[in-house]
């Protein structure tokens, strides 16, 4: 297993989670770290990416609610959730694209926000 995610779990609306996704060393070095969701019936939407320098960028629906960040020295990233509403319910998936320019994708874990 290369990317693992942990973090997810059910919410009740305005509150927070966190998710982490750790790479396995053999990846290589990771050029971009991301978090993609899916919700049923949906297709899969990038939430938030970041450079190796701390560059981020987010969906306009998560902007001030969502942050990314990462620790290079352990080759994972962090997605702070706060404020959830129901519509961000999905699987949560870990993205990484190395050096060159492999692309790996975690297993995906579940955020059920409830109303």
């Amino acid at each position: 297993v290369q990317l693992v995610e942990s973090g997810g779990g059910l919410v009740q609306a305005e509150g927070s989670l966190r998710l982490s996704c750790t790479a396995s060393e053999n990846i290589g070095r990771i050029i971009v770290m991301a978090w993609y969701r899916q919700a049923p019936g949906k297709q899969r939407e990038l939430v938030a990416h970041i450079s190796t320098g701390g560059t981020t960028d987010y969906v306009d629906s998560v902007k001030v609610r969502f942050t990314i960040s990462r620790d290079n020295a352990k080759n994972t990233v962090y997605l702070q959730m706060n404020s959830l509403k129901p519509e961000d319910t999905a699987v949560y998936y870990c993205y990484a694209r190395n050096n060159y320019a492999l692309v790996y994708w975690g297993q995906g874990t579940q955020v059920t926000v409830s109303s």
